[in-house]
Parts: C-alpha cells; structure tokens; sequence
C-alpha cells in the first residue's frame, strides 16, 4: 500500500510566511525557513511554498528562501505561484526546489506542461487546479485569480489533459470548501483521481484529522494539503498520522 502523504502549505510574500482570505487580511505568520525546519521535524511529508509576492522581479524574493529552506529540509519542496516559463523552473530547481507547482501559465499555454515535462521530467512538474461547482451547469469549471475568474474549463477536461501532457502530479483545490473547514470535497476527488493514473494532493476543506481519514477513506488521492490549521497548531502533524494508523492507512511516522 503506497504511504498516504500529509503536506503543510505555506504562503510566501516578502520572504515571509502569510496567512489571509483569498490574500486578502494577511498577517504575518513567520519564518519560511523556521516553519519549514518545525514541518520537518514533526514529519510532514513535503512542503510546499506558495510565492504570492506581487513584484516585477519575479521570483528574484524567492531564490535566497527557497536555497535557506532546502538546506534545511530533508523532505520534499515545491514551489507555486508565478511560475510561467521553462527558464522560471530551471531557475527554482536550481535554487533547491524537487518539484515545481503551475496553475495559470499552464492554463494560458498547455503546451508549456509537455515541455516542461520533457526538458525537466514529469516528476518535477505539478500542476494546480482550482475548481468550483456551477449549479446551473451542473459541473465542475476551472478558476484563478484566488477563485474570482471562471476560465471557462470544465474542470475534469482539464484534469485528463494535463496528465495526458505529462504532468507528474495535480494539485486540486476544492474553492468551495476552501477555508470553511467542514471537509473535503470528496465527491469531486474520487471521480478526478479515478480519471489519471498520477498522484492527487486534495486541498481545501481540511479542518480536524476526521477530514483527512474521510478523505483517505472515501477517495485514493495521494495527499491531504492545509495550510492554518497546521501554522495555527490545531492539527498536529505527528497525531495526525498516528490517528491515520489507527484507522488502516499506511503512512510514514518521524
């Protein structure tokens, strides 16, 4: 049975960790490298850095993070956020990310995912998804700009287009249970990872550990991702997989 992964999310703006509503509100949460160094020792499983700095220097804030970071870490680190070129990619690999995460430049140009994915691996290359549910439509469409902008795409289309261009892994994020809490959209989850043969980290909903055993339970994603409840000690990393034992799920304890 392949180890079931649990993945804190931390926000980045100016060399520090953030934590707001849909960016907006952020308070300062603290130290990229000392959370990164606190999520290591309490057995997170990767990390990942959202870079939601709004500058003209791209990810320039980034590189001296992400190179203090990855000396600290003996896990996983995959950088999101402003990622639009194969030379942004090569760039934060080379700085000591192990994956990269892309949502709207993927969007924008699918065929940056296949070339990415050659030039770098499929293993390197994730691609974020943020959905939401159109009553109307009855189905589920693609959104960006923090879930403000419909792209239009129905959303288990571009699932099965992204892993068909090579994408190593998804990173789906449910808008509609973003923040709220009260769970995973697990409904939504099952059928997106019945649909690719690639892992899928599911984001958004995540409140207690029952969140993550229902998930685990009710879909065969690959990960559970947070971000507060993790920064804010309401879930423990560390318990967390130990309540995840108890219940049959394979996963690797510190």
């Amino acid at each position: 049975m392949i180890k079931k992964r649990i993945i804190p999310c931390l926000d980045v703006k100016d060399g520090r960790v953030v934590k707001g509503v849909n960016f907006i509100g952020l308070r300062d949460i603290g130290d990229p490298v000392e959370l990164a160094k606190r999520y290591n020792e309490e057995g997170a499983d990767e990390l990942v850095f959202l870079d939601i700095s709004k500058t003209q220097d791209g990810h320039d804030l980034m590189i001296d993070v992400i190179r203090d970071t990855a000396k600290e870490l003996f896990i996983p680190l995959t950088i999101g956020g402003g990622i639009s070129s194969v030379g942004d990619i090569r760039q934060l690999l080379a700085a000591g990310a192990d994956k990269v995460s892309i949502n709207s430049a993927a969007l924008r140009e699918p065929g940056l995912i296949k070339t990415a994915a050659d030039v770098f691996g499929s293993q390197c290359i994730c691609i974020a998804i943020d959905v939401k549910y159109d009553a109307a439509k009855a189905d589920y469409f693609v959104f960006t700009h923090g879930g403000s902008k419909d792209t239009g795409i129905r959303a288990f289309e571009w699932i099965e287009q992204c892993a068909a261009l090579g994408a190593g892994e998804l990173l789906i994020t449910s808008m509609d249970h973003d923040g709220v809490k009260q769970g995973f959209d697990t409904v939504f989850l099952k059928r997106a990872n019945e649909l690719v043969d690639i892992p899928v980290i599911a984001s958004g909903g995540a409140g207690d550990p029952g969140h993550f055993i229902e998930l685990f339970r009710e879909t065969d994603v690959s990960a559970g991702l947070a971000a507060s409840i993790f920064h804010n000690r309401e879930v423990d990393i560390e318990d967390l997989k130990y309540k995840l034992q108890d219940e049959g799920f394979e996963v690797r304890l510190a």
